[in-house]
């Protein structure tokens, strides 16, 4: 359970701290705009670095398809923009790779 939590909470603050990028490169916000981004970044990383994995690369990869299916969560509750159906079968392929990548069984 505390591995979905930090999960859910990077892929959140990743999802803003670039969002916050966006907001200044392409919708053409204040550069203060970069302040919070940054921030929230590290964040993202400090968070993700709480992940109980014996290797980071399992853990980032594990963390792929929690990130794809909040990203398209952010579409539709911040960006107004239903997922379409092929958005929600992706993230449902990705969501079954990251459990594999995270609960499969390890050999000693």
């Amino acid at each position: 359970m505390f591995t979905a939590f930090v999960y859910l909470s990077a892929a959140l603050a990743e999802i803003a701290g670039c969002f916050a990028f966006w907001s200044w490169y392409r919708l053409s916000g204040s550069v203060l705009w970069l302040v919070p981004g940054m921030l929230s970044l590290a964040l993202f990383a400090w968070l993700l670095s709480l992940v109980d994995a014996d290797y980071a690369g399992r853990a980032y990869a594990a963390y792929g398809g929690v990130y794809i299916v909040s990203a398209l969560l952010w579409l539709w509750l911040v960006e107004q923009r239903m997922p379409d159906r092929w958005d929600l079968l992706g993230a449902g392929i990705c969501l079954a790779g990251a459990a594999v990548i995270l609960l499969g069984p390890r050999g000693a």
